[in-house]
């Protein structure tokens, strides 16, 4: 049975170097549309992505909307790219005031930015409004890193009626891609100021890691352990939710991306 997966990742490779997101990422996208499977692919533009030598370009038809974040109007800007080699195109959410800076998620002191969960927040709507506006009906949903935490919470409380997401599947993947310290103290405020009403935006109250892993489950229909490195209290609660769950196996393994494509037929 053929589905139709739409990826959301926080990083692809080659667009970014090389670690164990970036390339899973990418080899899953080619692996799932070679296996008659249709996928749409979602990453941010980060201000360090090299336009001219990936070929970026903006998709008009697409850009302009603006999105109001923490009572401000953030334009949202859409560009796209094909990895000729896997006949895979990648949409890029983009915005001058959150993707300009020439780095990804830390600046040069290797700190987190500050508004890194403002930034999740918009490219969480980015990805599901242009989603919209491809008037393209995916089945399963499938969030890589944990700069993509917002779209489940999306798709369960605001997206919930809408046609094209009402009978979507939420899978998460868990990555050793932890962070000390918290995000913004209003970043449950600031989810709940986009219209979500759910008590458990209380766990956002401290938002750790650890609290935005166990957040973000609440909201999957299916959980995967998709790094040896996945923090143990995280994997602990992701096996003690009920929910399906895909353990981790080596990329290597022969029936690798088959487990993943069975994985998004047992959860529809």
């Amino acid at each position: 049975m053929a589905s139709k997966i739409l990826y959301v990742c926080q990083e692809i490779t080659p667009y970014l170097p090389e670690t164990e997101g970036s390339r899973l990422c990418r080899a899953l996208t080619q692996a799932m549309q070679e296996r008659g499977n249709e996928i749409r692919t979602f990453m941010p533009r980060y201000g360090c992505i090299n336009e001219r030598r990936h070929q970026l370009h903006e998709v008009i038809r697409l850009s302009g909307m603006n999105l109001i974040i923490d009572d401000n109007d953030h334009q949202l800007i859409i560009k796209v790219a094909s990895i000729p080699a896997a006949r895979v195109q990648i949409y890029f959410i983009d915005n001058d005031d959150y993707f300009s800076r020439k780095a990804v998620l830390t600046d040069g002191a290797d700190n987190y930015f500050q508004d890194n969960d403002e930034r999740a927040i918009f490219f969480a709507r980015g990805v599901l409004e242009t989603v919209k506006k491809l008037r393209w009906t995916p089945t399963v949903v499938h969030c890589h890193g944990w700069f993509a935490a917002v779209v489940p919470v999306y798709l369960k409380r605001i997206f919930a009626d809408d046609p094209i997401f009402r009978d979507v599947k939420v899978v998460v993947s868990l990555y050793g891609d932890g962070f000390s310290g918290e995000l913004d103290p209003g970043f449950g405020a600031k989810i709940a100021g986009e219209g979500v009403k759910d008590k458990n935006l209380a766990i956002l109250d401290t938002p750790s890691y650890e609290n935005l892993c166990r957040f973000v489950m609440e909201y999957a229909d299916g959980v995967v352990a998709a790094s040896p490195d996945v923090d143990p209290k995280v994997l602990d609660m992701a096996r003690a939710s009920g929910k399906p769950m895909l353990e981790y196996q080596s990329p290597e393994a022969e029936d690798f991306f088959d487990n993943y494509n069975r994985f998004y037929e047992a959860i529809q």
